[in-house]
């Protein structure tokens, strides 16, 4: 079956940054240049991370169980938090190094058309993965920011595709100027400063994408769409009189615990309360298909604590 939404996301960021690292290091390889040999780093962390993002959607994908009550799918962010580290440790700190080796040894660069033309090409195969994972997040939040959308997206597979091409696009910008100043007008230091501005440029990406994952991970809330389309489906309902609490849960990309405590008109005996409690978990469960696990308190009301008193006294 072909891969759709998240995991076509991942994969198309897979092949190109796979194809685009190789390209890279060849021309790196071939003309000396620094600040390509660190794109060719970058590139090659890239697809190692999205590895990492489609074993983590593997293993988040597996079924509840007596360990893991509800489900696998914190799994995902785990593995996406596991990403931002390699971004820094692999992809930032390692540029740097090497930016500033180039400053402290400058070398020209030769056959700079080479790194250019691979530049060129790189940017497209960038820019085709980073208009995938934009489509799959304008078809969530059409109506936010590009930035709005990462900030609200509880789906670390699409974003962190899009934190990762963006900044690879950004880098390639970043090491056409450096190869331009010291393959084409003379200044050999150009290289390693290319270098240096890459390896900053991984080191904010991976602070981005360490916030947005460790806030996932450490039991972040639903968002808050989902927040009011469950307030408006149960406050719908004429037996409701208002919410008293409504306390949410975020277990993966697709994957909320509702846990709401409802005030229901008055009139209504035992059985009718049973009746509506179970009406409105199949109406949040019809609307809300995300809310996997639906829990429903009711305050216990003043008079029917005096009479359970009695029957216990």
């Amino acid at each position: 079956m072909a891969p759709t939404g998240s995991k076509l996301v991942v994969y198309a960021a897979l092949a190109g940054n796979l194809a685009i690292a190789v390209t890279k290091l060849a021309a790196a390889s071939y003309t000396g240049s620094g600040a390509m040999f660190t794109e060719a780093v970058h590139s090659f962390v890239d697809t190692g991370n999205q590895g990492l993002l489609l074993y983590g959607m593997r293993r988040a994908a597996r079924p509840a169980d007596d360990s893991h009550n509800f489900g696998h799918g914190l799994e995902l962010y785990f593995w996406s938090f596991v990403v931002a580290l390699l971004i820094f440790t692999l992809g930032g700190a390692y540029a740097v190094y090497e930016g500033v080796e180039k400053l402290r040894h400058p070398e020209p660069v030769t056959a700079p058309w080479v790194n250019v033309g691979v530049i060129a090409l790189s940017g497209i195969f960038e820019g085709l993965s980073f208009r995938t994972a934009r489509r799959e997040m304008r078809a969530r939040f059409a109506r936010e920011s590009l930035w709005t959308a990462v900030t609200r997206s509880k789906d670390p597979s699409t974003f962190a595709i899009i934190l990762e091409d963006g900044a690879a696009l950004i880098g390639l910008g970043l090491a056409l100027a450096g190869i331009v100043a010291s393959g084409f007008l003379g200044w050999s230091r150009g290289d390693g400063v290319a270098s240096v501005a890459i390896g900053c440029l991984l080191i904010a990406t991976a602070g981005v994408l360490f916030r947005e994952t460790r806030s996932l991970l450490t039991g972040e809330s639903a968002s808050p769409r989902v927040i009011e389309q469950a307030k408006g489906i149960l406050t719908a309902d004429p037996r409701v009189v208002r919410i008293e609490r409504m306390r949410s849960l975020q277990l993966g990309p697709g994957t909320v615990l509702l846990a709401v405590t409802l005030d229901l008109a008055p009139h209504l005996s035992g059985a009718e309360l049973r009746r509506a409690t179970a009406d409105l978990r199949a109406a949040i469960r019809h609307g809300l298909p995300g809310v996997a696990h639906l829990y429903v308190q009711l305050p216990v009301r003043e008079h029917e604590g005096q009479e359970a008193a009695r029957r216990t006294g």
